[in-house]
């Protein structure tokens, strides 16, 4: 920058700022789920958030080991993620709500949490179990590293005993906090005393776990643990019945249930589809599962109250009930439900996918996963302005219903998006309205909704550097030449409709909008006005008989 002070004669080379701050464009393709997974490990936990990249991230923190992530009951959470990420989506956070439906029976005696570390040649060598009393405590680490044999006690003459590598440490901790460590250790089960302990006589009297040997015989070396982290972790209990809803919808300030996943900023498109699960199950009513659709709606709408202090960029995708197979039934629903939004989007009908618990047979789960990876190809293929619609959803092998022309008629006007299946074309996303009320037509469409979303977001982060600047006409020409050339950079791409940057948007900063009172009062403000491309929902060809010589007499 420019220096104010000038006293010694000389040359002076500074850096001057030139021209505008690129806008960059956010992510519009991170996606939120909520749902019951068959585990929750590896630093996972109950009713909060985690970050998943990959089907492979989530069978490491929502799966028991060497399973392949579905559950018994059929939670749909799983059916869900894994179609999102067959359909192209990418980032994701999973909150899980139990690894087991409320009021299921417990076994009379409950299962100790046990665990088993290999050694070489992958066999297992130490078995580990929680103690009950620390079951309520929650999980434990187990450590295990390398030692060295017992030195030889000070002032004692003779050479030490040889490393041969079948020394380790185990380190029993919680969090960060250590609570017991034992060093030394071998898996020779009679050791000199001066030089090793055998690892299950020194950790008999831990008030943490017990332990056994499961090696089979073989020399020290080969039945040593292998080193690493290690968890252990009580058994997750179900939340009770009445009080499952109350633990769903979440603390916020707890980042817990559906309230703590909206904390995540990135995430731009959410569903739960084990609300239908647990309806099925009779765990909620359907007044229950309406609370929470609406409660989802509502943190969408949040920056118009001040809930939620971020611009309004998410939307959530809706699943109808089970129970309404055809569409005059799903319109009785909507119409019950009675919630209209531009940030809601609903699909119609259920989908038929492979269950790998049942021998691959096909199994019907609400559509919301496949849908948003939908979402998120089309984002990265096409972009964001493209209507999530004709496009085929991966990994479909059928319909809980088959809807007609006339039927979707019916369905269409009042914002149900309906799944189709053509002769010859497979089955197809056959629809792109939000749930927004049939006359404001401005909002109608999903792509609008997230193009407009996109737009607000991206330039509120990349404005942020005009915050404290002088607000003068400077900073006003810095500005407007910003999101300009962010808006004509969409432009180009497709995402704004004319012919000409003037005819796509505007950005108008000046006095008129900013008169020395608003400027007394710390405020600057920017009128942004642009036009979107709308999808083609309705091809229409006029046909008539013509005569060309006619015409050209």
């Amino acid at each position: 920058m420019a220096r104010l002070d000038y006293f010694a004669p000389g040359v002076y080379v500074e850096e001057i700022d030139r021209g505008s701050r690129p806008i960059e464009g956010v992510s519009t393709a991170v996606a939120g789920f909520v749902g019951f997974t068959e585990d929750v490990r590896e630093g996972a936990e109950l009713y909060k958030p985690m970050l998943v990249t990959n089907w492979t991230q989530y069978l490491n923190y929502f799966a028991r080991k060497g399973s392949n992530g579905f559950t018994d009951f059929d939670a749909y959470l799983p059916f869900a993620v894994y179609g999102y990420f067959m359909n192209g989506g990418g980032r994701c956070w999973i909150t899980s709500i139990g690894t087991s439906l409320p009021g299921t029976p417990q076994p009379a005696t409950a299962q100790p949490a046990t665990l088993q570390i290999s050694g070489r040649g992958n066999r297992p060598c130490l078995s580990f179990t929680l103690k009950p009393e620390q079951a309520a405590s929650g999980t434990i680490n187990i450590l295990v590293s390398e030692s060295t044999p017992r030195p030889l006690p000070e002032g004692t003459e003779g050479e030490a005993p040889p490393n041969t590598g079948e020394y380790f440490t185990i380190q029993i901790r919680r969090g960060e906090e250590t609570l017991e460590q034992y060093e030394n250790l071998t898996m020779n089960r009679e050791p000199a005393a001066q030089v090793a302990t055998y690892a299950v006589a020194a950790l008999r009297n831990s008030m943490y776990v017990s332990i056994r040997d499961v090696s089979q015989s073989g020399q020290p070396l080969g039945r040593r643990p292998s080193n690493g982290q290690y968890e252990l972790a009580p058994a997750i209990a179900a939340s009770p019945p009445d009080r499952f809803s109350q633990d769903v919808e979440g603390i916020r300030d707890d980042r817990t249930g559906v309230r703590g996943i909206f904390e995540i900023d990135e995430i731009t498109m959410l569903a739960c589809p084990d609300l239908m699960r647990a309806y099925q199950a009779g765990v909620m009513n359907i007044e229950q599962v309406h609370g929470i659709m609406e409660l989802m709606v509502s943190m969408c709408e949040g920056s118009a109250s001040g809930d939620i202090p971020n611009p309004p960029n998410r939307m959530v995708v809706l699943d109808p009930p089970p129970e309404c197979v055809k569409p005059q039934e799903v319109v009785d629903w909507l119409q019950r439900f009675n919630r209209r939004s531009m940030f809601a989007a609903l699909y119609y009908p259920w989908i038929k996918v492979p269950n790998p618990r049942n021998g691959g047979r096909p199994i019907l789960v609400p559509p919301c996963g496949h849908i948003m990876g939908v979402w998120g190809r089309t984002d990265e293929t096409r972009g964001v302005y493209k209507a999530p619609a004709n496009e085929v959803p991966r990994g479909v092998i059928g319909l809980a219903y088959e809807t007609n022309f006339r039927e979707q008629e019916l369905l269409n006007p009042i914002g149900i998006n309906c799944i189709r299946s053509f002769p010859n074309r497979g089955i197809r996303i056959w629809g792109a309205r939000t749930l927004v009320e049939p006359d404001k037509t401005e909002w109608r469409y999903i792509s609008v909704r997230r193009l407009i979303s996109y737009i607000e977001k991206s330039i509120e982060l990349g404005t942020q550097w005009a915050v404290f600047e002088p607000n003068d006409e400077d900073l006003w020409a810095r500005v407007r030449r910003t999101v300009s050339n962010f808006l004509e950079r969409i432009w180009r791409e497709g995402a704004l409709f004319g012919a000409t940057p003037q005819q796509a948007f505007y950005v108008k900063c000046d006095e008129e909008l900013n008169p020395p009172e608003t400027m007394i009062l710390g405020r600057l403000y920017i009128e942004v006005g642009v036009c979107p491309v709308r999808p083609a929902e309705f091809v229409v060809f006029r046909i008539s008989q013509w005569n060309g010589v006619e015409d050209a007499e």
